[in-house]
């Protein structure tokens, strides 16, 4: 019979991040500098104690990085949490009125992708990656994409555009980033009605201060 270790203590060399007071830990008792003194101790620095909120970072212009973060953050306000999205670089095609309705997914470099159906044709098929060079197929692209918006519309998720629609009439804060928006020679008007402003990166980290960031 085998006997199972639990680990008290951390392997050697085995550093534990320190990422300060949560707001999990009491209040600190007493007032004046003892107070301070024991709110800041061991952190340097009081914990955020604003409302809740997340800021997501869209990067990614393919159709299955897209949803995940609008999901998320689709999920965040629905629970009351402040959310905040910044787009940049490619991500900034989830935005673009020109491009977010068009957005592509493709198995090029994407060895997850399998297909469910083919259970049907023999159990386990499903669980297999579909071989990387079915990718560079003729027209594979464009199969994968509608496959890809059928499934999501079968499980009643909103197209790209409509999603962004959900997220400005449940108060989601969206950006554009101004480098990417500069470099991709864009217009004002070619972003959809939801998007705040264009701002910088630097504009970005001070209103996500306190806030759980997702990078996708």
């Amino acid at each position: 019979m085998s006997t199972t270790t639990t680990r008290t203590t951390p392997p050697e060399g085995f550093i534990m991040p320190d990422f300060g007071d949560r707001g999990r830990t009491p209040a600190p008792q007493g007032n004046g500098a003892t107070a301070a003194a024991t709110a800041t101790q061991g952190t340097g620095a009081a914990a955020y104690s604003g409302p809740r909120k997340m800021a997501f970072i869209c990067s990614k212009g393919n159709l299955d990085m897209a949803y995940p973060a609008l999901i998320m953050g689709n999920a965040a306000l629905g629970e009351g949490v402040e959310v905040h999205i910044f787009f940049t670089f490619w991500g900034l095609d989830i935005i673009n009125t020109k491009t977010y309705d068009n957005l592509k997914f493709t198995l090029s470099g994407n060895t997850a992708m399998h297909m469910p159906d083919l259970g049907r044709l023999r159990p386990g098929l499903e669980h297999v990656s579909m071989p990387q060079a079915m990718g560079n197929l003729p027209g594979m692209t464009g199969f994968a994409t509608r496959m890809m918006k059928k499934q999501m519309e079968e499980m009643e998720i909103p197209s790209i555009p409509d999603f962004l629609d959900l997220l400005q009439a449940s108060g989601a804060h969206m950006y554009a980033c101004r480098l990417t928006y500069d470099m991709m020679k864009m217009i004002e008007a070619d972003l959809h009605p939801g998007v705040e402003g264009v701002i910088s990166a630097g504009d970005f980290i001070d209103i996500a201060e306190g806030a759980q960031v997702v990078f996708v």
